[in-house]
């Protein structure tokens, strides 16, 4: 059944400390958990910040709060208090929520939820279909959610979204509860709480798509040059790095090394005429890639404390590498018992580093300490403990 419309109807846009004051009055005077959804402008902004704030309580109805006017939303924080939030993709949403004031005490996540119940696909919408039969209108989650005003459409698109929150966090619920997962669930969530803010990105100019092309150190320290202009850029403009210059033209100009602007702007990619008026940043940036200094040049992957690429092993340490196929063999058959995707019954990255180097003797009791020292939590120890060690005894 297609969910076309919210059922209270289309709540007005909360906008002003008044209307603010007002919602946060009946979120403290509803009960039962609270739906909560956030939409961002990722892409067309610099940064993830929230555009716009829903929320759903039994006895509240639906807010959609506009955070522009309203950057600091702790009367809502405090109207909360210690109820359960309801988030779908939490990870996704609480660090812009945190922004502004919004931090949870207690949490269900509806696709960690689900991913752990084994269902087969874990979107949102996918998963509102599964269990409780409505079909959700989708098209406006990669929209420009800074535009003022915000179209009616993409209003009623965000407020269903909220709309059937914890109803499927109740089914979800029901069916961890059947499968004997409710306690795995709960250590999940207060995980995800504990977890804090994400730590900044390492060397986040590494993530230029079409970099893998360039060979020398040289090349790299131009492109991490380039990269850190435009990033300067669009964060004083508050704009997507990508729409202020496209990864396809930075690691263009790095591998055609123009000699002067007019060469730059010979280039294909830099014909536009926002690029005629910035090349004196661009090719500043050039040159002062070309400037540096050998031994400040970038090395070709970044230094890590974990182990090399797995296809590396081989040669490196065959026994790490038997190992470790000894390991993923026993998860893939625990993902396949517990219907539980691999990735969350243990860390890859945690597997690896495991895999490599092992605890000496690697007892049992030592193997459980390694994994709660790599995070792992305790539903995660008990079940992987005693075939991990086993892993580790074939190599």
């Amino acid at each position: 059944m297609p969910l076309l419309a919210p059922r209270d109807g289309l709540p007005p846009v909360i906008e002003t400390s008044t209307a603010l004051v007002a919602y946060a009055d009946a979120l403290a005077a509803g009960s039962g958990p609270v739906a909560v959804d956030a939409e961002r402008a990722s892409g067309y902004r610099y940064g993830q910040s929230a555009y716009l704030v829903q929320m759903r309580r039994a006895g509240a109805g639906t807010g959609l709060i506009d955070p522009v006017p309203l950057p600091d939303l702790s009367a809502v924080q405090a109207a909360i208090g210690d109820a359960e939030w309801v988030l779908h993709a939490a990870n996704q949403d609480l660090p812009c929520l945190a922004e502004i004031g919004l931090v949870p005490r207690k949490l269900f996540d509806t696709e960690l939820a689900a991913r752990l119940a084994g269902l087969p696909r874990v979107g949102l919408g996918a998963v509102v279909e599964s269990l409780l039969g409505f079909s959700l209108q989708k098209g406006h989650s990669a929209a420009d959610w800074s535009t003022r005003p915000l179209p009616e459409d993409w209003l009623v698109y965000a407020a269903l979204d909220v709309e059937v929150l914890v109803d499927l966090r109740d089914a979800l619920a029901a069916i961890l509860e059947e499968q004997g997962k409710t306690e795995w669930a709960r250590q999940e969530f207060e995980a995800i709480l504990a977890a804090g803010p994400p730590a900044p990105k390492v060397d986040p100019w590494r993530k230029t798509s079409g970099m893998h092309g360039l060979r020398s150190r040289r090349q790299l320290g131009v492109l991490r040059a380039l990269w850190q202009a435009r990033d300067e850029l669009a964060r004083r403009r508050d704009i997507a790095p990508g729409r202020v210059l496209p990864d396809a033209a930075i690691v263009s100009a790095v591998q055609a090394d123009p000699k002067d602007e007019g060469a730059l702007l010979d280039l294909p990619v830099f014909r536009g005429r926002a690029n005629r008026k910035l090349v004196s940043t661009w090719f500043g940036a050039i040159v002062r890639g070309r400037a540096l200094p050998e031994a400040e040049l970038p090395l070709h992957s970044k230094p890590g404390d974990g182990p090399p690429p797995v296809n590396r092993w081989a040669d490196r340490d065959p026994a790490a590498a038997v190992r470790l196929k000894a390991a993923r063999a026993s998860l893939a058959a625990l993902s396949e018992q517990w219907s539980v995707p691999v990735e969350n019954l243990l860390s890859p990255d945690l597997v690896r580093r495991l895999m490599w180097t092992p605890p000496t003797p690697a007892t049992a009791d030592a193997v459980a300490d390694a994994l709660r020292a790599g995070g792992a939590r305790e539903w995660q120890v008990e079940l992987t403990r005693d075939p991990l060690t086993d892993a580790i005894a074939a190599g």
